[in-house]
């Protein structure tokens, strides 16, 4: 097989000069760079098209613990081996949760449109009759055990507005306030799809609504209203696929990674194919022995979509000096979103939304993020930096991370329709964690656009990551060397009153 050993310079012009077509236009035509010879659309496509016929031979699904994951597994580490890189495969076990249904009345009437959280718990047989409360809204709606001080929810169906705190968490400040059950309402327009992040998260069965919806249920406090909620959990083994170069330092690498799993509803195209497909045609053109400076180590991570088992139980199995060798961790969560937004994640906190800033140099990866994408003609927005896809464990302990978006349940506004183009009042992926989620479900201009930022920021990061946590290259070092041995030797041999050797200062 052929190994792809790209340049820095010619693989990232070679990324740079092709183009795409589109199932929406996102912006004008004329930001598209001509197409032309080497890396383009059809490339990435190509692994899209090998996932699609994989969930259609395996029940429809690439989630983990079934059998369209482990040949998606194989699939993606084969073609890095092929390649030439350092490929392992290493599993992990997890519970893994599996809703069957859940259904909600109040009032007398059905509700339609109701999730549940994953690993919320199953209700009792007959379901939970109770009467609805609401949890008084703040800043921090059911954050703070204060948040409940002058209401009686116990023996309630409590609803609960998102925001500012864990899911988890405002179901067990429910729970311990002596809700029976919760009911989780959007604070923005979309649905509400989310975890407890675990089996031993959940407390009490907790339920999804939308924000329109929620208003409804809170217009309807003090009526009965049954919950039920039909749960099962499976104990799994799964696996991340880590791919890492053979060239570059092994003490400053650099880091990027995309989840492998689908939902189990759908195949998983947009969520995650994409980000899949992007990040291995880049490992692919970079081959496993690039020119580079910083050995890139390349992860494609399982049971994303359980509560980003993966990624955590593999940041967790570092000691701390494998996570010090770690410069950095990009993520790559849904890069072709039919409906498509451009976002980054807003690693500085500038739009002052939600979380706060990541760790040091997360600013510095958003700016150059945006830099990417402004060559290309398309000006980006922040999406909160709140640790809810796979860098979440990677920031948790202090390792800078960045990445792109192009939106999931999210509503795209009036603006961003004019600006990006797509259709506002509609979501950024109609079909996000459903059965729709097919290679129909793709805007291929952004995933190009996307794939093209995602490239040319890791291959500038293998060169040099000193923007980011002052790790020079080898070019650099040496040339600081060579200044300072260019100094006088007299100044060189000076010492201190403790007989060290004083050195010369670095610039």
């Amino acid at each position: 097989m052929t190994v792809h050993n790209v340049r820095s310079g010619r693989f990232v012009a070679a990324l740079l000069a092709t183009g795409a077509t589109a199932a929406f236009t996102a912006v004008p035509a004329a930001a598209t760079p001509a197409a032309e010879p080497g890396f383009n659309v059809n490339d990435v496509n190509r692994h899209l098209v090998a996932f699609q016929r994989i969930a259609d031979r395996n029940d429809g699904t690439r989630a983990s613990g079934t059998p369209g994951y482990q040949a998606s597994v194989d699939y993606v580490a084969g073609k890095l081996r092929s390649a030439g890189y350092e490929v392992s495969t290493p599993d992990f076990e997890y519970t893994k949760y599996r809703l069957d249904s859940v259904s909600l009345s109040a009032a007398g009437s059905p509700v339609e449109e109701v999730g549940a959280l994953e690993y919320s718990p199953a209700t009792p047989d007959g379901g939970v009759q109770a009467p609805l409360s609401v949890t008084p809204v703040d800043d921090s709606t059911g954050c703070q055990a204060a948040d409940y001080q002058g209401t009686d929810v116990a023996g309630t169906i409590t609803l609960v507005k998102r925001g500012a705190c864990t899911f988890a968490k405002k179901q067990r400040l429910a729970a311990e306030q002596g809700a029976d059950a919760a009911i989780i309402y959007n604070n923005v327009e979309g649905e509400l799809n989310g975890t407890l992040g675990g089996a031993d998260a959940g407390v009490i069965p907790t339920a999804s609504v939308g924000k329109a919806l929620g208003a409804d249920l809170v217009a309807k406090a003090g009526e009965s209203a049954t919950l039920n909620l039909d749960a099962t959990f499976d104990e799994i083994t799964s696996e991340n696929v880590v791919a890492e170069t053979r060239t570059g330092r092994k003490d400053n690498v650099v880091m990027a990674g995309a989840h492998l799993d689908s939902a189990d509803a759908g195949p998983g195209i947009n969520d995650n194919g994409t980000g899949s497909a992007g990040l291995l045609e880049t490992a692919l053109e970079m081959g496993g022995s690039p020119d580079v400076n910083n050995a890139v180590r390349f992860a494609w991570w399982g049971a994303e979509e359980s509560g980003l088992i993966g990624s955590t139980k593999y940041v967790n199995g570092l000691s701390f000096e494998q996570q010090l060798d770690i410069a950095m961790y990009l993520n790559f969560d849904m890069i072709g979103s039919p409906n498509a937004g451009y976002f980054t994640y807003d690693g500085d906190d500038s739009d002052g939304v939600g979380a706060g800033p990541g760790p040091y140099g997360s600013a510095q990866i958003e700016q150059d993020f945006t830099e990417a994408m402004q060559r290309q003609g398309i000006e980006v927005e922040g999406t909160d930096f709140n640790g809810r896809s796979d860098y979440g464990q990677f920031i948790a302990v202090g390792i800078p991370a960045g990445g792109l978006f192009t939106g999931a349940g999210g509503i795209k506004t009036e603006a961003q329709a004019a600006k990006w183009g797509g259709e506002a009042g509609v979501a950024y992926d109609p079909n996000y964690h459903k059965a729709g989620d097919d290679l129909g479900n793709v805007d291929r201009t952004a995933l190009i656009r996307n794939t093209r930022a995602l490239a040319g920021v890791v291959q500038h990061y293998g060169q040099t990551t000193e923007d980011v946590n002052g790790m020079r290259s080898r070019a650099e070092r040496a040339r600081v060397r060579s200044m300072a041995m260019a100094q006088p030797m007299s100044l060189a041999s000076n010492a201190d009153s403790h007989g060290h050797t004083c050195q010369l200062p670095l610039k």
